[in-house]
Order: C-alpha cells, then structure tokens, then sequence
C-alpha cells in the first residue's frame, strides 16, 4: 500500500493543478496561454503541477486588508462605519416622524 503513495500524490497534484488551471480566468494566467499550460500539466506530471503552482497564475496577496488588494473584504455590521452611520441616520428619521416613539414609558405625556 505504501509503494503506490507517491503515485497518488502525483496524480492528486496533477488534477488540483488541472482543475485549478481550468477554473482560472484567462487574465489571471501568466506568462503563457491557458491552453499551453493545460498540456504542460497534462505532458510532465510532476514539473507541469509544480510550475504551474508556482509561475502560471496571479496569486492574491497573503493577508492584509481588501483594500490592499483592489477589493472589499465582508465586515461584520458592528464593525461597519457605514452601516452604524446607516443606523444613526435612520433613527434620526424616525424620531423626526414620530417624536414620542424615541421617548420611554415614563417620558411620555
């Protein structure tokens, strides 16, 4: 069982590197055409994967903010600024419309 490891692992990093060249939008890719490192992946089972891993495709920055990247991260609302100043807003709104919503129950007349 242990002598067909190696195999396996070959072939598992053949497809991740496969699937991965396939899913990746052409100007995202590197240095060749898509269809050029599809057969490299596919011709040289161990250097194809490797340096289609390493040199094929833009890799986004490790860490940071989104706005390092170009793009906008997903914040949770209570850490939003946007969304609390949304809050602040609306409830001023509302206590335009209807003063005595904002007022507790013993404040009201």
């Amino acid at each position: 069982m242990l002598r067909y490891l190696p195999f396996l692992l070959v072939l598992a990093l053949t497809i991740y590197a496969f699937v991965d060249c396939l899913n990746t939008p052409e100007e995202e890719v590197r240095h060749l055409p898509k269809v050029v490192w599809v057969i490299i992946i596919l011709l040289f089972s161990i250097v194809g994967p490797a340096v289609w891993l390493l040199a094929g495709r833009k890799r986004a920055a490790v860490g940071g903010s989104g706005a390092d990247r170009g793009t906008t991260r997903w914040v949770a609302p209570d850490d939003n600024p946007e969304f609390l100043r949304s809050l602040d807003e609306d409830r001023k709104q509302q206590g335009d419309r209807d003063p005595g919503r904002d007022a507790g129950p013993d404040e009201r007349p």
